[in-house]
């Protein structure tokens, strides 16, 4: 909220077509029309895309009146402005709604859907979808899965109970379950005994979409480390040689593996797998990144690991809540 206005008074843009609106602040005293303070506060977005914007009606005061592109922004606080994607790349898959009642909707995502908005997906993600397909303009997660995870999202319906949900999950009052699919134990040269639990300090890598471990020594204080996930061989698959992509070996006996994360970094079960010597199969960035940020996915090889089940008391009800994904993960040789 803006400092000196009264929140029963401000105005609210509306969600269109699922998207809600971004907001900028405006510094006091600037002397720049609408048009030349967007394009100069956001230079990777082409002026003819702002003006498209112009246009549409998509750029609005804090009063909520539409502005054109010379509008002076003399005692203006803020714009509100909604997000755009030219020539959009259509995901080939649909997210199925397991349940949804007046406090939450839970949702079996697919592979490659991010859950919300980024890079080059707006309409194509989960959020905007179930805004448009639920009427719901409140929706928001309450918890995150990478876009290349399939399995299980939590929703708050209410943005009154928003913070109450997110904050299980700060709080590690949510128990989750994954599933995954990498090479048997033995294939690696770390030769690792299951179960175990693996503890790391995670940061983020040169590399601005990848994690890497700074820490792992066993040796060190618990205080030292960042991420934990508890993780158990389950079964092994095939003892068969089966061919996939994986960093310098093509033949490879796999395993089932079930995950426990205790703390929740980004591409977390991604990077402690890889630390055992265990990629996940079909992990286009780990150990080795094999696919640019511009590239299209290939939906043949989708990354096994699928978020099954998830288990919480409801601060709202005080009631349990136990959910299951109807998901599997198959392996495509």
């Amino acid at each position: 909220m803006v400092c000196g206005m009264s929140s029963s008074n401000a105005f609210k843009p509306p969600v269109i077509n699922g998207v809600g609106p971004s907001t900028v602040g405006i510094p006091a005293n600037t002397t720049l029309s609408a048009i030349d303070f967007l394009t100069s506060k956001f230079s990777a977005i082409a002026r003819e895309e702002w003006l498209s914007r112009f246009e549409t009606g998509q750029i609005l005061n804090a009063a909520g009146r539409v502005m054109a592109p010379q509008d002076s922004l003399h005692n203006q606080s803020h714009l509100h402005y909604y997000r755009s994607i030219r020539n959009e790349p259509e995901l080939p898959f649909k997210a199925t709604v397991i349940f949804q009642d007046e406090f939450l909707v839970v949702v079996d995502k697919p592979h490659f859907m991010p859950v919300t908005p980024g890079g080059r997906y707006l309409q194509q993600s989960l959020l905007v979808q179930l805004k448009q397909q639920l009427n719901l303009p409140e929706l928001s997660p309450v918890h995150r899965i990478d876009r290349e995870t399939a399995g299980l999202v939590v929703f708050s319906v209410r943005a009154q109970d928003r913070n109450a949900y997110q904050e299980l999950f700060r709080l590690r009052q949510v128990d989750k379950i994954y599933e995954a699919i990498a090479g048997a134990p033995e294939t690696s040269a770390l030769n690792p005994k299951f179960p175990l639990v693996h503890r790391s300090l995670m940061d983020e890598d040169i590399q601005f979409f990848r994690m890497r471990e700074l820490l792992t020594d066993e040796s060190h204080s618990h205080n030292e480390f960042n991420s934990e996930t508890w993780i158990d061989c389950v079964e092994r698959i095939s003892t068969q040689e089966i061919a996939i992509q994986t960093d310098g070996i093509k033949e490879l006996a796999l395993a089932r593996y079930q995950l426990k994360p205790v703390t929740g970094q980004r591409h977390q079960l991604r990077v402690h797998m890889n630390s055992l010597g265990l990629p996940l199969l079909g992990d286009q960035f780990y150990p080795l990144v094999r696919i640019g940020a511009e590239e299209n996915d290939n939906f043949e090889h989708p990354l096994q690991l699928l978020a099954k089940s998830i288990f919480f008391k409801d601060p709202i009800s005080g009631f349990p809540r136990s959910f299951a994904s109807s998901l599997s993960l198959k392996i495509l040789t």
